[in-house]
């Protein structure tokens, strides 16, 4: 399967997040250890990182939606904003869990190939494609080596420069029309459950 494939089931699964709650939420986030102790491990680095966030967004939601509270007295959270807010947690974990499965499972390599390949019809529009793929490339690069800082502050230092030149590999090739077919497939059993949540 061509990695521009996978990378088109990869963005049709973060939309089908957007989607779960209750029962197949939870049971989506007990896929993760099925994935193996690598995807676990990067899992865990992506959920440090963002845990101010996780912890802002059930704040402001259990706290801030109107609803019948769950105790009786001052600074209490309700029913509606608790089940909002771990909903909403939820999908960003489970969407966090997606990026570390895709960094796991597929080598920089390939993500290059397929990014490069979905980019490819902007590029007759006047677009550099490839100008902005080796930044995001170079994004996720420093995200993962970056050494956690012990003050915020050198986060607004420049990075120190080796002298050393990175290169990245580029093994481009045409989409089959397999993947072509799988594609569609996905694309089409994907729509009838977009359209079953916009009702």
């Amino acid at each position: 399967m061509h990695p521009s494939t996978r990378l088109v089931i990869w963005f049709l699964v973060l939309v089908a997040i957007q989607g779960l709650d209750g029962s197949l939420l939870v049971a989506a986030l007990l896929i993760l250890p099925f994935f193996g102790r690598g995807a676990l491990r990067r899992c865990g680095q992506l959920i440090r990182g963002a845990r101010w966030l996780l912890l802002s967004v059930f704040v402001i939601l259990a706290w801030g939606s109107a609803g019948d509270p769950v105790w009786a007295g001052m600074m209490a959270p309700s029913h509606e904003g608790l089940l909002d807010a771990s909903t909403h947690v939820g999908r960003l974990l489970l969407v966090l869990m997606a990026v570390a499965v895709l960094r796991e499972r597929m080598p920089m390599a390939d993500l290059l190939t397929a990014t490069h390949r979905l980019l490819d019809p902007l590029r007759r529009g006047g677009l550099d494609t490839d100008r902005g793929l080796v930044r995001l490339l170079l994004v996720l690069h420093y995200l993962e080596t970056m050494p956690r800082p012990r003050d915020w502050r050198q986060l607004l230092e420049p990075p120190a420069s080796s002298g050393q030149r990175e290169i990245f590999e580029l093994t481009d090739r045409q989409l089959s029309s397999r993947d072509y077919w799988i594609i569609v497939v996905a694309v089409a059993g994907f729509l009838p459950l977009f359209c079953y949540w916009q009702v």
